[in-house]
């Protein structure tokens, strides 16, 4: 590595926005709700008139406030941790990247309130230091939407920074942004910044984002947040009759009126033959062992197949149960118990399984669970992926009865469905392997179907992350539910 230090700018350097205006629309939408959000986008002219007009700072303060104000501040932490660092990844510019990945000692600076983007920076980019506003908080946790500025100005916080220590070396910064902290090292760096061979050769990845949370699927710039906004209603009109549709029509009939609503399964390889009907001395059926991606994994299955397999099931909510146009199985996490309710459910037919636990949204695959390994030679493998184009159909930090409305609410959502040839016997336990040699196995032709990475993670990984817990489900009252589903939508002022 290079020795010493850089000290570089986020918005417009690290990242190639320089606008944060969009990341305060996501803490508007995440942490308050969608009134919040639409009263953020309406001062959108307001806030970038006074940036024109010279008064930056006051534009910035306004879109701090109206994003903030009110809202607690283990919210604000959540979706700092959960929902942005995706966000940012996606915009990060590589050839800025690989020249503050050089150097040994990395600052950060943001305009925005440095809870923001601290885990980001120093967890994906390893940064050491962040270097942004501190925003105010009251006496009951709330945020006033009002920041400071601790230690003076940016120049004279990154000298503080660096009293025990030479000067930065390095500087990263646009010229029009005026970034005092420029003056204060050694040597400047301005972007569009070129590739350099020499920090190729010391090339450091960002450490990806592998779990993240949140609704949006694409960060809300002005232009997309207005029409998520005017999209929403006929959304949920759409949904409505999308979930109608997989409730009263049958199975066989629902790949055909689905397409006429925008839905689309792409199905690859060669699905296994319907089975006859169980008998006396008859066979169990077969494990679909899937990837899992949204609560509509098995759903997509069925009706691909053209019959209803049930599906066992672990977090989903009560009411994505009475929604499920296929029976569900509900394990407890009891290993014998589970395995009992799973070899029950293969001697009445087929069944299907996603051994992951739990959803991931990135192209990784979480570590499988051997269990479905133990019960059955009767194996295949499911790849399963998706596209949406406005709202995710998963969350950790949000009530997962919603997950079924937010899927059908996307204009053309689609499903691939790839199909792996059974399992032969020498590759599952009944040729002496190990359950999780089975597991292992499956997880890797599944990966290497979709072109996804194999990973160790598993479902409790994913909830310390997002959730800050490890993922055991607790029941809650039906108001506690609706109390839910009131938060999404909370007042401006909370």
């Amino acid at each position: 590595m290079v020795s010493s230090s850089v000290v570089s700018e986020l918005e417009g350097t690290l990242v190639k926005d320089p606008d944060p205006f969009s990341y305060f629309m996501l803490v508007a939408f995440e942490a308050s709700g969608l009134v919040r959000f639409v009263v953020l986008l309406i001062l959108w002219p307001v806030i970038r008139l006074l940036d024109m007009s010279g008064m930056r700072d006051v534009g910035l303060r306004l879109a701090i406030f109206v994003a903030f104000v009110g809202v607690h501040e283990s919210e604000i932490e959540s979706v700092s941790r959960a929902v942005l660092p995706k966000f940012y990844m996606d915009d990060l510019d590589m050839e800025a990247w690989k020249i503050f990945s050089s150097y040994e000692k990395r600052v950060v600076v943001t305009k925005t309130p440095r809870v923001m983007v601290e885990r980001f920076v120093k967890e994906h980019l390893r940064a050491d230091e962040v270097i942004g506003r501190e925003l105010i908080v009251n006496r009951f946790g709330f945020a006033t939407g009002f920041t400071r500025s601790e230690g003076g100005s940016i120049a004279d916080r990154v000298r503080l920074l660096f009293e025990d220590h030479p000067q930065p070396d390095m500087g990263l910064g646009r010229i029009p942004s005026g970034s005092s902290f420029l003056s204060t090292c050694r040597e400047q760096s301005h972007p569009p910044f070129i590739n350099n061979q020499e920090h190729n050769r010391q090339f450091l990845r960002p450490i990806p984002v592998i779990f993240h949370d949140g609704r949006l699927v694409k960060r809300p710039v002005p232009s997309t947040a207005l029409l998520i906004i005017l999209w929403i209603p006929f959304g949920i009109l759409l949904a409505i009759i999308r979930l109608g549709i997989g409730l009263m029509l049958p199975m066989w009939l629902i790949p055909y009126i689905s397409q006429l609503f925008g839905g689309k399964i792409i199905v690859k390889g060669k699905p296994p033959p319907t089975p006859p009907p169980p008998g006396p001395g008859s066979s169990s059926g077969v494990l679909f062992v899937c990837t899992h991606r949204t609560l509509m994994d098995p759903v997509v299955l069925s009706t691909v197949l053209r019959r209803r397999i049930p599906a066992v099931t672990y977090s989903i909510s009560r009411i994505s149960e009475i929604l499920s146009p296929i029976p569900t199985v509900r394990l407890t996490r009891i290993r014998h118990v589970d395995a009992e309710k799973i070899k029950r459910e293969l001697a009445k037919g087929d069944l299907a399984v996603c051994p992951e636990g739990t959803t991931c949204r990135e192209p990784f695959l979480l570590r499988f669970s051997a269990l479905f390994a133990e019960l059955t030679d009767r194996i295949v493998p499911v790849a399963m992926n998706y596209r949406v184009g406005f709202f995710h159909a998963t969350t950790a930090r949000g009530w997962k009865g919603l997950d079924p409305i937010f899927f059908f609410m996307n204009p053309r959502p689609v499903y691939e469905v790839t199909f792996l040839n059974q399992l032969p016997v020498e590759a599952t336990c009944s040729s002496g392997k190990s359950p999780h040699d089975v597991a292992n196995y499956v997880q890797r032709i599944l990966a290497a179907t979709l072109g996804f990475e194999c990973t160790n993670f598993t479902r409790k990984d994913k909830y310390r992350v997002l959730a800050g817990n490890d993922g055991t489900v607790s029941y809650i009252s039906f108001l506690d539910q609706m109390k839910k589903v009131v938060t999404t939508f909370k007042p401006f002022i909370q």
